[in-house]
């Protein structure tokens, strides 16, 4: 199953416009490292009150990791926290990244170089498009985008 426009359902509750990402997704891409593999697996954890995502990003013999949980927050809101190999974390809340598509789930998180956004979408033919952009005084700038297929 692919979540694609028909299947891109989501569910009840916070947690439930995750729902179309659980499972286990792959992409390759080109990037500034060289091409890349990454695989995202989604996975509801400790009683289905948060969504888990393990990351690993590959570029050649080098490789990159993301543990991340997606729940709700002090305030309620949908809310995520992530941890990377390189020793780095951060934390942001959901946002309304409608501008993309019109189904898309999307956070935003204040980095050291300023706003951050990472956005998931439903691709029209399989998977679903990812990406991260950068706030600047233009608008959105795109400096990361992946397909994933399952």
């Amino acid at each position: 199953m692919t979540a694609t426009k028909s299947t891109w359902k989501k569910g009840r509750g916070k947690l439930g416009q995750l729902d179309p990402l659980i499972g286990v997704w792959r992409a390759e891409a080109d990037s500034p490292m060289g091409r890349v593999k990454c695989t995202r697996a989604f996975s509801r954890v400790l009683s289905g009150v948060y969504v888990l995502l393990n990351a690993r990003w590959e570029f050649g013999n080098k490789s990159y990791e993301e543990i991340a949980l997606f729940g709700a927050g002090a305030d309620g809101q949908l809310t995520f926290w992530s941890f990377t190999s390189d020793g780095k974390r951060s934390e942001g809340k959901i946002a309304d990244v409608s501008d993309i598509h019109p189904q898309a789930v999307g956070f935003e998180a204040e980095m050291p170089a300023g706003l951050a956004r990472m956005i998931y979408w439903p691709d029209e033919s399989e998977g679903f498009q990812w990406a991260v952009e950068a706030k600047n005084k233009k608008g959105w700038k795109r400096f990361t985008e992946h397909h994933y297929s399952k």
